[in-house]
């Protein structure tokens, strides 16, 4: 929460600040986000304006997660932008009002910060992914092979053709 009345609700009046904020939980999608209790390194802007208070600013976080195709873990650096008017009064469902003067930015961080992150992390873009039958990671081991697949109907046969060992 940041309190307004430093700007007296006299438009054209601004306030900057820098700021480093713990992250809240659950600032991110389940396969990546930003973990809980790390900095945010926040840049903020308040303005005055006629009907209420524009919030400008940007956050920069570092992310984690695991890459979507190998399970990898991703750690990442990202800046978000954001930029909302908060409504001295007659707010409606869609909009955000201050309440006794104090703006709350958590809302508006998490869009911007959620909508910054991708949702399919990869640790490169190229990542190969997991062997489907063994679950080994192809990209440790780009000539790894099972050898030639076996058609089910004729898996039988191979028995016939080994035979144990004498």
């Amino acid at each position: 929460m940041f309190d307004t009345q430093v700007l007296r609700r006299q438009v054209g009046t601004e306030k900057s600040f820098e700021l480093v904020l713990e992250a809240p939980a659950d600032l991110g999608l389940p396969v990546f986000g930003v973990p809980e209790g790390s900095s945010i390194d926040l840049e903020l802007r308040l303005e005055a304006l006629m009907e209420g208070v524009l919030a400008t600013g940007t956050a920069s976080v570092h992310a984690a997660g695991e890459c979507v195709r190998c399970l990898k873990d991703v750690e990442e650096d990202f800046d978000c932008d954001f930029q909302e008017l908060y409504l001295y009064e007659g707010a409606g469902e869609d909009e955000l009002a201050l309440e006794d003067e104090l703006l709350d930015l958590e809302p508006v961080l998490r869009d911007a910060v959620v909508l910054a992150l991708p949702h399919n992390p990869l640790c490169d873009p190229d990542c190969p992914g997991l062997c489907p039958d063994c679950g080994a990671r192809l990209a440790d081991d780009p000539d790894h092979t099972h050898g030639d697949a076996i058609d089910p109907r004729w898996s039988t046969l191979t028995q016939l053709t080994e035979r144990p060992e004498e």
